[in-house]
């Protein structure tokens, strides 16, 4: 027994050498997600595997036959890339809570990313269940945007010590990052209450799923984009008014902060056009994988608003 913790303790030291490409790719996976979820929804293939955790009774993998679509393998593809978060997370957790040199507050979160991929295959599972539930597909989405800001808060807490938080940027600038947060917040959900209620709501027999208007939806989520630019705006101009513009902090602040508004933008100008053009499923699918990145750029302005 001593021997095998000697050696798991040996495997853990060797891992942790990988810590920061660990983090990263679980971001990148955890963004991964919701562009093959959105793959899921946007054709139809939410039921493509009958039922779960088997994608078709006594069998985990689709069935191959001459009538067989794309869509098993879609569904297939996405609960794949679900397992592949797994083995991430189970390697997150690995390096943070064998890095005996941080606090056991810190080394704790390395369960997150594990804690993360269980919920989403049980909601995944109640999901197809329910048959494409609305309230439940939403809520796959919600849980993803969330685990993608949890994950770039731990690969940004991995290169900060564990002393108290110092704030680097003005109070109002402070105040402005938590108001982005929660308009990201509020974009992502209204986002995903437009898609329930249009032509892409992940059940190709039904036009829509919520009784909502899309157009009202639209205009709302459109609304709160815009209103998100402005509180951007206004956290720049502080921002670059403010001092110790050459500090490290003040570097990294405003450096995030252009960054979300060049994600931000982007993310706009494909909304509009998707809208404009009748919603052509290869711009709605970069709109979801838009809103993974709006959702770590925001969550980085915030974390670069002060240092450990």
């Amino acid at each position: 027994m001593a021997r095998t913790a000697r050696l798991a303790v040996h495997l853990a030291a060797r891992l942790r050498r990988w810590t920061p490409a660990i983090l990263v790719a679980n971001v990148v996976a955890q963004i991964g997600i919701i562009v093959t979820g959105g793959a899921v929804r946007l054709t139809g293939s939410g039921l493509g595997c009958s039922t779960w955790p088997e994608c078709e009774p006594g069998r985990f993998t689709p069935a191959f036959h001459e009538a067989t679509t794309l869509h098993p393998y879609i569904e297939f593809g996405n609960r794949t890339l679900t397992g592949a978060l797994g083995v991430i997370g189970l390697a997150v957790l690995v390096v943070m809570i064998s890095d005996t040199s941080r606090t056991w507050r810190y080394r704790l979160l390395g369960l997150v990313p594990g804690l993360g991929v269980i919920a989403q295959a049980v909601i995944g599972g109640v999901v197809v269940l329910l048959d494409l539930h609305p309230g439940w597909v939403s809520l796959h989405f919600g849980v993803s945007g969330a685990l993608v800001a949890m994950s770039l808060y731990l690969l940004h807490r991995s290169g900060e010590g564990d002393g108290a938080p110092r704030v680097v940027v003005p109070a109002p600038t402070r105040v402005l990052s938590v108001v982005l947060g929660a308009l990201t917040a509020v974009i992502v959900v209204l986002g995903v209450l437009t898609t329930g209620a249009g032509p892409h709501s992940g059940d190709a027999e039904v036009g829509y799923r919520l009784a909502l208007d899309p157009a009202a939806m639209s205009m709302a989520h459109a609304a709160a984009v815009w209103t998100f630019l402005a509180a951007l705006a206004a956290y720049l101009v502080v921002l670059h008014r403010a001092g110790g513009g050459h500090t490290d902090g003040m570097f990294r602040a405003r450096r995030a902060a252009w960054l979300l508004v060049a994600i931000t933008f982007a993310q706009g100008a494909i909304g509009y056009v998707q809208y404009f053009t009748g919603l052509p499923i290869l711009l709605v699918g970069l709109h979801m994988l838009g809103a993974g990145l709006l959702i770590a750029g925001a969550t980085r302005v915030f974390l670069t608003t002060r240092i450990r």
